[in-house]
């Protein structure tokens, strides 16, 4: 990849002078509602690119369709093109050898109602199986999800022009990725806390606010992963979708400056029969130790999660009810008779009404929670909506000023056709792509 550069002037038999201008190849990796997929291929040169002078005919990669070429300063994406050291190769993350984040479900989560990694023997219908039947049990540590490592091989097929006119002309050379640039994902911390109230370990991942003053007081938000991600690898909450690192997106810190918490469990926390295990409490004790560490405000802590992670958002609000402001839960359940303290907190429930375990589940503790006297307002979306008619929903939901909001996605619009995602999984695809729950939730205080 590397090599002398030859001089501008010297006009080549240019292959071998092409192959001695370019310095190497960045893999671009972003995070999507169904995982984590390559989506970039950044090839640096030893001189600024004119980047008027590219097409998408100028490069290929192995098994990739090309969407877009452009020059830039630095191996990053761009919404225009900016005259620099790099060729920046974006690539459709619809393609089939996109995605990093596989499940045996081949999309990026559970399949079912319940907090498991693919359908068991006992429930093979998808539908969700009765509480403590089917999926793996508390204390299962089956990985049911794979991170796929991220790398392209990419050929510069037409000529490439510098910026002085110089000339580099197109080359049979395969060049293969041999750095990754993991947008959010890298902006992330990875730690390890050993619980000495329950002897458990956790791995965790930590976004630490880009200008943090610990002068400030910063909201945190806690995010809790669904079963597949179990003992995958600690960075597996961030890849495996948006529940973690949307809140760390630079357009939410723009808006709302604050840490994330996202914990990688080595093992099923709670299942079906809803007795977790001591990892349960050892999150707890976790958010109280960054909270102890950093300058949080105890009054705006949040908690979100899906499937698994929505169980123990719910589980945690009945057990510890001043550890959050409020929780953002997403596809999961908890028995209607225990839930009598959430009816006091501050809520954002958001559910696939073909999801019969979760939907039933959630009609169940909304309806406890208006029993006791609260406030839920509810609407029914479609899951396919646009950006811009979801910030419509949000709005007229916003607008009945309940403390509890209740959404259901209209049955058949979270899964693509065709594409064997489950409903359940299907829920937080779409619920952590929509910017103003977040935006909700963030402006809850206890």
């Amino acid at each position: 990849m590397g090599g002398t550069a030859l001089a501008a002037a010297a006009e080549p038999s240019e292959t071998a002078a092409t192959a001695g201008h370019v310095r190497g190849a960045t893999a671009i990796t972003k995070v999507f509602g169904d995982g984590q997929k390559l989506v970039a291929v950044a090839v640096e040169y030893d001189r600024d690119i004119d980047g008027s002078a590219l097409s998408t005919s100028t490069f290929a990669v192995t098994g990739r369709t090309v969407t877009k070429v452009y020059a830039n300063r630095a191996a990053a994406l761009a919404e225009r093109s900016r005259d620099g050291r790099f060729v920046v190769v974006e690539l459709s993350p619809d393609d089939d050898s996109a995605a990093l984040w596989v499940t045996q479900q081949g999309g990026g989560g559970t399949s079912t109602g319940s907090p498991s990694p693919s359908p068991s023997p006992s429930d093979s219908s998808g539908s969700g199986a009765a509480p403590g039947a089917g999926g793996p049990k508390v204390g299962d540590s089956t990985p049911g999800g794979t991170i796929v490592a991220a790398t392209a091989s990419v050929v510069q097929k037409d000529t490439v022009r510098t910026t002085h006119g110089a000339r580099y002309a197109a080359t049979g050379t395969t060049l293969t990725t041999s750095v990754v640039v993991n947008l959010v994902v890298d902006d992330f911390k990875q730690f390890t806390f050993d619980d000495p109230a329950t002897g458990q370990t956790l791995k965790y991942n930590l976004f630490i606010p880009k200008d943090y003053d610990p002068r400030k007081r910063y909201p945190l938000v806690l995010f809790m992963h669904d079963a597949s991600v179990v003992n995958v690898a600690t960075e597996g909450p961030l890849v495996q979708g948006l529940g973690a690192v949307c809140w760390a997106s630079a357009e939410d810190q723009a808006k709302h400056e604050s840490f994330v918490l996202a914990p990688e469990y080595g093992s099923v926390v709670i299942d079906d029969d809803y007795a977790p295990s001591t990892l349960f409490d050892a999150t707890a004790n976790l958010v109280r130790a960054v909270t102890e560490q950093y300058s949080i405000d105890e009054n705006r802590r949040y908690t979100t999660g899906q499937s698994m992670g929505a169980m123990m958002s719910l589980g945690l609000n009945i057990r510890y009810p001043d550890l959050f402001a409020a929780a953002f839960v997403v596809a999961g359940q908890w028995p209607a008779e225990q839930v009598a303290p959430l009816a006091d907190k501050k809520l954002w429930i958001v559910v696939s009404q073909d999801d019969d375990k979760a939907y039933a589940g959630e009609n169940a503790i909304t309806g406890a929670i208006e029993d006791a006297g609260t406030q839920v307002a509810t609407a029914v979306w479609d899951g396919q909506s646009a950006a811009a008619q979801f910030a419509a929903d949000v709005r007229n939901l916003k607008a009945q000023k309940a403390p509890v909001n209740y959404a259901s996605f209209l049955t058949g619009t979270t899964v693509p056709s065709g594409s064997g995602t489950s409903a359940h999984m299907g829920t937080w695809h779409i619920a952590y792509t929509i910017p103003g729950i977040r935006d909700w939730i963030m402006r809850q205080s206890r």
